[in-house]
């Protein structure tokens, strides 16, 4: 049974896209089948897959308007062993196309329905906002991921995002859950950072991820390469823990596998 996960929080420079380029590669080196949905009209985790978004003549602005199918548009990304629907800004168009169209919300659900049975995980960058774009996102996942920093202002922007989600989950897609939280940019030395964490963790309990993503100069650089980080420098700090984080969320998988039966 493939899990598709929306990647998103509508705060910006949270590490959206570093988390959903690292943890693919990190669930593919694990012998998982992955699909990564770049859903931002900015294409970084196109360019941060090695795909040139210039370049991409199928992609999720056509497979949303229905020019192509999702199979059509899916790339190999050989560097990190997971496929990619790319995006550029053409998504931006797409977006306003889609305001006029009957079931607007539900186009990315429709053009996953039989593509998602090919992979274990589908992972969807989402853009940082909450548009129709993230609509769509939610509307086609079973689970929000939500990687975020631990600062002041970042628990004011996740209150309204668990407010969407249960929005979503009552109006448009009944299977949609928080799956996850994700603390990034994490520097232990900052008495904030520990304060917002631990109040994470009170409030969330077990949504929040054991595994904390640190800061690290590596992820920084590895998208300039087109490489995740595992590729770009395995040993590094920030490399290793997407590894532990994919290895924490298959060890859920299985678990919540077990439970049901």
């Amino acid at each position: 049974m493939s899990r598709i996960l929306a990647i998103t929080n509508q705060k910006g420079g949270v590490g959206k896209t570093t988390t959903s380029i690292n943890l693919a590669a990190s669930l593919a080196a694990c012998k998982r089948r992955v699909l990564l949905i770049d859903l931002d009209p900015q294409g970084n985790a196109t360019m941060g897959s090695g795909v040139d978004k210039n370049a991409v003549e199928k992609g999720a602005y056509q497979v949303l308007l229905g020019e192509c199918t999702a199979q059509d548009a899916i790339l190999p990304v050989a560097e990190g062993g997971y496929w990619i629907l790319p995006a550029n800004a053409d998504l931006t168009a797409a977006e306003v196309k889609l305001m006029s169209a009957i079931g607007r919300e539900g186009k990315l659900r429709k053009a996953l329905a039989t593509a998602q049975y090919e992979y274990d995980f589908v992972l969807i960058d989402c853009p940082p906002s909450l548009n129709l774009l993230t609509v769509n996102a939610l509307a086609a996942a079973h689970g929000v991921f939500i990687p975020m920093q631990c600062e002041y202002y970042a628990l004011e922007g996740l209150a309204a995002l668990v407010d969407t989600i249960e929005q979503i989950h009552e109006g448009v897609n009944p299977k949609l859950e928080m799956h996850g939280i994700l603390r990034t940019m994490f520097d232990p030395r900052n008495n904030l950072a520990v304060d917002v964490s631990n109040q994470l963790i009170q409030h969330f309990g077990d949504k929040v991820y054991r595994t904390v993503i640190p800061r690290n100069v590596r992820l920084a650089e590895a998208p300039s390469f087109g490489l995740p980080a595992l590729q770009h420098d395995k040993q590094s700090r920030g490399a290793l823990a997407y590894l532990a984080l994919a290895g924490e969320m298959i060890r859920r998988e299985e678990e919540s596998k077990a439970k049901a039966g």
